[in-house]
């Protein structure tokens, strides 16, 4: 009786395959669609009805946007937010760039003192804003009394309506200083070292080389600094409503707080959403041209031949 013949080995084939990346993708989707697009959707939505918090909702089209124009706590709020944003950017970008040339040089604990000069954008934002309202303070404060050392009388400082402003913006440069420093800080460690060379047996001085070579190689990093600012000043909310919630009176309200005192202390639901699309549709307007001037930040756009 033969043998009986082996059974021949059959190459084995995947019997499941993946025929569309869309498995992996749609999570990512639904997560994007329910956090990002639902809630601007609803939001457009609720900006087209007059609609408070425990009232029904009627659709009033335009109308919300409408009062816009004609709404002078409005157009108060939208100055403010423009001078606080100005402010606070060309001071953090002005000190970040003397302090970023200041902490490129080599000196001694050069490492250490960087590390000090970047903690304040580490603290919390409501820390910071309740030791500033102590440091603020009229009578008590330690700014007051810095100033009485140097023979200046007493300010008010964020209980003043001409002086709110500038204090908040006091603030906020000491905090983000250091982030425009650190963006700064890499331009500079780019810039090669064969112009500087040329410069000095061309016998250019520190400051011809510093306005002639150092600014036109970082202005593109200044660009991505003050885009950052500016988009992040826009919106500052946080600082500025644990310090001064507006005040006094509206003299530090901007667009952000005028929306939450609308939605949330006057619960105007329809009114605080359509302030929320066209605040919304600013920032990305004024994004959108920002990164457009920053396309066309060349290397050699700014300075000139020494």
């Amino acid at each position: 009786m033969g043998k009986a013949a082996a059974p021949t080995a059959r190459p084995m084939t995947g019997r499941w395959r993946v025929t569309s990346y869309w498995p992996f993708v749609l999570p990512a989707v639904i997560i994007v669609g329910a956090v990002i697009v639902f809630p601007w959707a609803f939001t457009l939505w609720m900006s087209l009805h007059q609609w408070t918090i425990g009232g029904t909702s009627s659709f009033v089209g335009l109308a919300n946007y409408l009062r816009l124009p004609t709404d002078p706590r409005f157009a108060e709020a939208a100055v403010h937010t423009l001078y606080y944003t100005v402010l606070a950017v060309v001071l953090p970008l002005l000190l970040g760039t003397i302090s970023a040339v200041v902490f490129h040089a080599r000196f001694p604990l050069r490492g250490f003192l960087r590390g000090v000069f970047v903690m304040p954008m580490m603290a919390t934002p409501v820390a910071i804003a309740l030791v500033w309202t102590m440091m603020f303070h009229p009578q008590l404060g330690v700014l007051n009394y810095l100033l009485s050392l140097v023979g200046l009388p007493p300010q008010l400082w964020v209980f003043a309506p001409s002086t709110v402003i500038p204090s908040l913006v006091l603030v906020e440069t000491w905090q983000w200083t250091p982030l425009v420093m650190l963006i700064l800080l890499g331009g500079l460690a780019a810039i090669p070292t064969e112009p500087y060379e040329s410069a000095l047996i061309d016998g250019a001085s520190r400051w011809q080389m510093f306005v002639h070579i150092t600014l036109p190689m970082i202005a593109p990093f200044m660009m991505v600094a003050a885009i950052i600012r500016t988009i992040d000043a826009v919106k500052s909310f946080d600082i500025i409503y644990a310090i001064t919630q507006g005040g006094p009176g509206t003299a530090s309200e901007t667009i952000n707080l005028y929306l939450y005192s609308v939605a949330f202390a006057y619960y105007d639901i329809g009114y605080g959403s359509a302030i929320a699309v066209v605040f919304f549709a600013l920032v990305v307007a004024l994004a959108a041209l920002l990164l457009m001037l920053r396309n066309r930040t060349k290397w050699t756009d700014v300075g000139g031949a020494l």
